[in-house]
C-alpha cells in the first residue's frame, strides 16, 4: 500500500473514532436528538422503515454523523454517496437495487443531484419501486421492486432543492450552529479520545474561536495539540493554545486569515458595498459558492456582512475587525443605498 494511502486511511479512522455513534453521544441540537430518539425508536417498535430524513444547514454541524447515529440506531447498514457523483440514472439505479430491507442510503450535497436523476428517487422513495428505460429504438420501460429503506439527505443549500424532492421527505431538521458551552464540551471529548490533557481555560479558549462548528474545533484542537506535543510538555494549556492560534492566523473571535481577506476585499477594494456576489467572487478568485456556503455564514450570523438587495455591505463589526475607521454618518441608515 502507498503511503499516500496510508496515511488517508488513518486520517479516515480518525475521524470516525471521534464521530459520536448513538444519539446519547452526540452533543447539542438537543431538539434534533429527541426528535430523532423517538422516531427511530417508534420506527423500531413498529418494525417498520424510518421516514426519509432531510438534514440542512451550514458545513461541519453534523449532518454526515447523524445519518451514522440514524443507522446504528437502526441496527442497520449505511452507504454513502453524494449528490455529483450520481452523475446518470443507472447509477442511482445501481445503488439503489444494491440495499436490503431496513438499510439506510446518505446521500450528501443533494442539491447536486442532476434533475432527471431527482425524479428516479420519487418513485423510490414513496413507492420503493424504479422504473427504468432501457434500449434506444426499441427502448422499454421496466420496473424494479426495492425493499423498505431509510434515505438521509444532506445539503447546505435547502433552497435549491425542489419542491417534489422536499416534500418527499418525512422528517426535515436544520441544524444550527453551536454554542460555546457545547463547543467545549465537544473539545473536552475530544481530548479524552486523544488522551490529552486539556486545561478548562484552553478548551473554552477553543470553543471561542471555533466559529460555532464542531469540526472546526476538532480541527484546531489537533494543530493545539501538535504544538503541545512539539514545544510544549504535552498538555494544553492557555499558553499553548495563544501560541497555535496565533501562528494559525486564528483571531479571538474566530476569524481566520480568509474572513480578513473577504473582509479586506469588501473594504478596501468595493468601499465596504453594497457589491455583487459575482463581483466579489472575482475579485476573491472564488466561486459564488464558496462564498455563499464557506465564508459569509458565519460573517452574516456574527453581524460583520449585510446580504442587501444591491449586495454585500460590510457593518461596522467588519470595520473594527480591521481596525478601520468606519464612517457611521454615512453607514448607520440600513437603507442609504436604495
Amino acid at each position: 500500500m502507498a503511503k499516500s494511502e496510508v496515511l488517508n486511511k488513518e486520517r479516515i479512522n480518525e475521524d470516525e473514532t471521534l464521530r459520536p455513534q448513538l444519539i446519547d453521544e452526540f452533543i447539542g441540537q438537543e431538539d434534533i436528538r429527541e426528535m430523532l430518539s423517538i422516531y427511530v425508536k417508534a420506527a423500531l417498535k413498529r418494525e417498520e422503515s424510518l421516514d426519509h430524513i432531510l438534514l440542512y444547514g451550514p458545513p461541519g454541524l453534523g449532518k454526515t454523523t447523524l445519518a451514522y447515529i440514524v443507522a446504528n440506531e437502526l441496527g442497520s447498514n449505511i452507504k454513502t454517496t453524494s449528490g455529483p457523483a450520481i452523475e446518470k440514472t443507472g447509477d442511482l439505479a445501481a445503488i439503489l437495487s444494491s440495499l436490503n430491507a431496513g438499510d439506510v442510503l446518505f446521500i450528501d450535497e443533494m442539491h447536486r443531484l442532476p434533475r432527471y436523476v431527482e425524479e428516479v428517487l420519487y418513485s423510490a422513495m414513496e413507492d420503493y419501486v424504479i422504473d427504468i428505460v432501457i434500449g434506444d429504438e426499441d427502448s422499454r420501460s421496466i420496473r424494479i421492486d426495492l425493499p423498505p429503506f431509510t434515505l438521509v439527505g444532506a445539503t447546505t443549500r435547502f433552497g435549491d432543492l425542489s419542491a417534489p424532492l422536499r416534500d418527499r421527505f418525512g422528517v426535515v431538521f436544520r441544524l444550527n450552529y453551536y454554542n460555546v458551552n457545547e463547543l467545549d464540551r465537544i473539545a473536552k471529548r475530544t481530548a479524552g479520545i486523544y488522551e490529552i490533557d486539556i486545561k478548562s481555560d484552553a478548551s473554552l479558549e477553543l470553543a471561542k474561536r471555533s466559529r460555532g462548528t464542531p469540526r472546526i474545533v476538532n480541527r484546531i484542537f489537533r494543530r493545539v495539540r501538535d504544538f503541545a506535543e512539539i514545544i510544549g510538555d504535552g498538555y494544553i494549556d492557555m499558553e499553548i493554545t495563544n501560541i497555535a492560534m496565533k501562528k494559525l492566523g486564528i483571531a479571538s473571535d474566530g476569524l481566520d486569515q480568509s474572513d480578513h481577506f473577504y473582509l479586506n476585499t469588501l473594504i478596501k477594494s468595493f468601499g465596504g458595498g453594497p457589491v455583487g456576489v459575482e463581483s466579489l467572487a472575482t475579485a476573491l478568485s472564488e466561486e459564488v459558492s464558496t462564498l455563499e456556503d464557506v465564508y459569509e455564514p458565519f460573517l452574516i450570523k456574527e453581524g460583520y456582512v449585510k446580504r442587501t438587495a444591491r449586495g454585500r455591505v460590510a457593518l461596522e463589526k467588519a470595520y473594527k475587525a480591521l481596525n478601520l475607521k468606519y464612517y457611521k454618518g454615512l453607514l448607520n441608515d440600513e437603507n442609504w443605498w436604495f
